[in-house]
């Protein structure tokens, strides 16, 4: 049974939530699912980063790529990450803590646009993005060596926190190791309006992967990745409380926080508009 805020002893101010896309690529369905898929089709892939607010302070969740990384890499950027924040009147180089969810590509890249940042990590995605299993090609391909050597640079400066298992951020806020997709994949609870709710990174890239109990192509361990599926439901207050990491239909399910930014931030602290 899930427990309500006033059972574990805390009073927050409830948070705002927003996902902001910053690019997009084209996929098929066999891309995206273990064992491909029998009805292939389009299936598009979008990037986000993540913004929980309230009076007391804003956290950004993952940093997203660059310019150059979406060229190396196939990518269409709409706008760089510290542009799309800035709709939200958020200066990228003003922002106090960054939870860094794991350590590919588009989730740490862009990292020194937050010059005054501490960022929260788990050990194990430390260890694992500096470990024996980066000599496989099937697990480094997704990290960028200048951006792991950057955050080890940030570490001997102390601006790194790190975490095994769950940590506590703030009233409100928490991080929880999920494993699976890294090693060190970590989910952001959150306390909104709405009750508990999970913004599940890569622990599930799409909606269809939680609900269906199925694993995205990239996976160190397929255990984990499917175990933590039950524990994104036993921490959001139910399934519509779960945001994957690369859905379109996040977008699709939720308002824009303005009409100026349809289709670029969507509000995810009130209640969708499907089930």
């Amino acid at each position: 049974m899930k427990q309500s805020i006033e059972e574990v002893g805390a009073q927050p101010l409830p948070y705002e939530v927003f996902a902001v896309k910053y690019a997009t690529r084209e996929a098929l369905r066999r891309n995206h699912f273990i064992g491909g898929d029998s009805h292939d089709g389009p299936m598009a892939m979008d990037y986000y980063v993540w913004v929980v607010r309230n009076a007391e302070r804003t956290v950004v969740v993952d940093t997203g790529f660059s310019a150059e990384m979406a060229t190396k890499r196939g990518r269409t950027l709409l706008r760089t990450p510290a542009e799309g924040l800035k709709l939200l009147g958020i200066d990228a180089a003003s922002v106090k803590d960054v939870i860094i969810t794991h350590l590919h590509y588009d989730h740490v890249g862009t990292f020194e646009s937050f010059p005054q940042a501490q960022f929260h990590l788990q050990d194990d995605e430390m260890s694992y993005a500096t470990g024996r299993h980066m000599c496989q090609k099937q697990f480094s391909h997704s990290y960028e060596v200048d951006e792991i050597v950057g955050m080890v640079r940030l570490v001997y400066k102390n601006r790194v926190s790190f975490y095994s298992g769950k940590g506590d951020l703030a009233p409100g806020l928490t991080v929880h190791r999920i494993g699976g997709h890294t090693h060190g994949m970590q989910c952001v609870r959150v306390w909104t309006k709405r009750g508990w709710m999970v913004l599940a990174s890569d622990t599930s890239h799409y909606y269809e992967h939680f609900e269906k109990r199925r694993a995205y192509t990239t996976m160190f361990n397929v255990g984990e990745a499917l175990q933590g599926y039950a524990k994104l439901e036993a921490l959001a207050d139910s399934t519509r409380h779960i945001i994957p990491g690369h859905d379109p239909l996040v977008m699709q399910r939720y308002p824009a926080a303005s009409q100026e930014m349809a289709g670029i931030v969507a509000r995810l602290d009130v209640e969708p508009n499907y089930g």
